[in-house]
């Protein structure tokens, strides 16, 4: 992920200036790496090593999702209609 992605992404999801840490800046840059980790992986389908990777980023967003849900729904059901996750 380029640096101006990432900085782009922040600043969207950030609650205020210098927010770099919260839930919701956690889940949404872990979202862009799993998008484009997904498309390393239908190119090379055969990378077991990337494959586990995905894997290990898409359980700790579930886990950051699961505690997100826990402490405030409300700004749950936000970040997943921003990032459209759900259906």
């Amino acid at each position: 992920m380029e640096k101006e992605q990432k900085t782009n992404i922040i600043n969207k999801f950030a609650s205020h200036e210098g927010d770099t840490g919260s839930t919701e800046v956690q889940i949404a840059l872990l979202t862009e790496r799993i998008n484009q980790l997904t498309g390393h992986m239908v190119a090379n389908r055969h990378d077991y090593h990337s494959q586990r990777g995905l894997l290990k980023l898409v359980g700790h967003r579930r886990r950051l999702l699961a505690y997100l849900n826990k402490e405030d729904a409300g700004r749950y059901r936000n970040l997943i209609t921003k990032l459209g996750l759900r259906k």
